[in-house]
């Protein structure tokens, strides 16, 4: 019996000015009826572009050079754009990464939903519409009557990622590539994305090929695993072989750089896999350095004192109190943060973490409460020149490095602009030395500062946030998210940078995440939030050893458990 699908020999490349790069070598993989395959490795390996050459959704000039690959014994290279755009969604479903962009906003759910159905199937009308309906609670969607008639933007992110699963099952394919399905989502959201992939997999018999840079994901899903590196696949397996006992060194390497749940290490293990070796990021050393300037200030008291802190929405207004509908984001909030801490705030998307930092930051103003910072009220601070001393000692990380960058500027005018607006230099040549040494400190070097965004990978977008952060010399940073769209050797690059900064400078952190081994690998303290609620607070230790509170205990269920893999 042959397999769902055949690639051999597959090499992808894409012709350039400056030479032709090739992104796959010699590529060969099998999927069968009711099987999940992995597919694992670092951004820039070559995943997704294998993904994309399936269903021919390369992008030009990108091409395939060799090779075949055959679905259902058929050779898909021989089918002009006509037969593959009728094998797209009605054999072969894809599941994008991003769901914000892969639904179209001025459309509702069931607009989009009908329209796929009736491009893929022979259903029209009313039968699409009770298809649409099936599809969405398939999917574990309720009311989804109610909910055809919403937006994309009126959904949570996995609630819009199951309305993509829904899109991709519309056709009824018999093979599905997921995408980075669960990037970003919070550890319940993705257990709940990852059971539906699965059930969906055995009820369907469907074929279905994961793509992810997550060995967690890989760990709970996949029944076979294949590891790319710059192209090639290194080492192809059975989940319990790979992750349990891997063969290649670049493997081994690359579970070594997932954090551990079970322990606490002092550093995270980088991946830098040149030559079957693999080292580990270099310590920094800034004493008597002008960001040292910093840690020379005296304070005896809390870093970080929050209390009783409050902050409604308003969903919906009207003249009259009574009939305006109100969102409590945040309910009676306090904790504290004792100054070098690291302080970890966990919960589900939309419990309100994001929220309490741009309310510490500033960003927004609280209905009630108190929020001090190295003892000066926030709520009180005035945005006059005349307070920046105490505003500057607290900067901000936030989630995504794409969109908290201004990509209209150089990054030696996004790292300058702090030293700038709070005048801590006297001339433009001292404040680009500090900005070509904050980029040394971050491991860009100083040769980045002419360079945009864009031409930076995700990590490296990252480091310059980083780098702007300090460039104001602060007490108190914020990490929003700081690694959860980053492969896990970027990350553990990214998480031992934070490290470094805050032995060597003092700093005290509150970080905020949804990955809980990474949480418990950089954090002293962690305070759980859930509706707008601190559930429970606790030492770091205690909370991944006892927890106290049942949604706590839930959380830590549902984490990802890579020591339950057995060779």
């Amino acid at each position: 019996m042959s397999n769902l699908l055949d690639i051999n020999g597959l090499n992808i490349e894409f012709p350039t000015r400056r030479g032709t790069i090739r992104a796959a070598s010699n590529v060969s993989l099998h999927v069968n009826a009711g099987e999940v395959l992995g597919l694992v490795g670092e951004s820039g390996a070559g995943k997704s572009t294998v993904g994309n050459a399936i269903i021919d959704l390369l992008e030009k000039p990108g091409r395939i050079s060799a090779g075949s690959i055959k679905f259902h014994g058929e050779e898909l290279r021989d089918k002009d754009a006509d037969q593959m755009r009728r094998i797209r969604g009605d054999r072969i479903g894809m599941i994008f990464q991003d769901p914000q962009t892969s639904l179209n906003p001025l459309m509702t759910i069931g607009a989009q939903l009908v329209e796929t159905i009736e491009k893929s199937t022979k259903i029209r009308g009313r039968k699409a519409d009770r298809h649409a309906v099936k599809l969405l609670e398939q999917v574990g969607i309720t009311e989804a009557v109610a909910r055809l008639k919403a937006y994309p933007h009126q959904f949570s992110g996995g609630m819009r990622q199951r309305v993509v699963i829904a899109l991709a099952l519309a056709g009824d394919p018999d093979l599905v590539i997921a995408d980075e399905p669960t990037t970003a989502l919070d550890v319940s959201i993705q257990a709940q994305i990852l059971d539906l992939i699965k059930k969906l997999c055995k009820e369907r018999n469907l074929g279905v090929i994961i793509v992810t840079h997550d060995i967690g994901v890989i760990a709970n899903i996949a029944d076979r695993v294949a590891v790319m590196y710059r192209g090639v696949i290194v080492e192809t397996g059975d989940v319990a072989q790979i992750l349990g006992a891997p063969k290649h060194e670049y493997t081994r390497s690359l579970i070594a750089a997932v954090p551990r749940a079970d322990t606490k290490l002092e550093r995270f293990t980088s991946v830098d896999y040149i030559e079957g070796t693999t080292n580990n990021f270099k310590r920094i050393d800034i004493q008597n350095h002008w960001l040292g300037e910093t840690s020379k200030q005296d304070y005896d008291g809390l870093a970080l004192e929050v209390k009783n802190l409050d902050l409604s929405f308003v969903l919906q207004n009207a003249v009259f109190k009574r009939n305006r509908r109100m969102l409590k984001a945040v309910n009676n909030v306090s904790f504290s943060v004792q100054q070098g801490e690291t302080f970890g705030l966990v919960g589900e998307s939309g419990s309100g973490k994001s929220t309490v930092a741009r309310l510490i930051a500033g960003l927004y103003r609280p209905d009630a409460g108190v929020i001090k910072v190295f003892g000066a009220n926030v709520n009180t601070i005035k945005k006059s020149r005349a307070n920046l001393s105490e505003r500057q000692a607290l900067q901000m990380i936030f989630q995504d490095p794409f969109s908290s960058l201004n990509a209209r500027m150089r990054v030696l005018d996004i790292v300058a602009e702090p030293i700038r607006f709070y005048r801590l230099t006297n001339s433009e040549s001292e404040t680009r030395r500090i900005v070509q040494d904050l980029l040394d400190h971050v491991g860009l070097g100083a040769a980045a500062e002419l360079r945009y965004p864009h031409e930076f990978s995700g990590g490296q977008r990252q480091r310059i946030s980083i780098a702007r952060a300090l460039a104001s010399r602060p007490r108190l940073l914020i990490c929003d998210e700081p690694t959860s769209a980053l492969d896990v050797s970027v990350q553990a690059t990214i998480l031992n940078l934070l490290k470094d900064l805050q032995q060597e400078l003092g700093l005290t952190m509150l970080f905020i995440s949804h990955d809980l081994p990474v949480i418990r690998q950089m954090c002293d303290s962690i305070a759980v939030m859930r509706h707008g609620e601190i559930c429970e607070v606790s030492d770091a230790d205690a909370f991944f050893n006892s927890p106290k509170h049942p949604y706590s205990k839930h959380l830590l269920d549902l984490m990802p458990r890579m020591d339950l893999i057995k060779p």
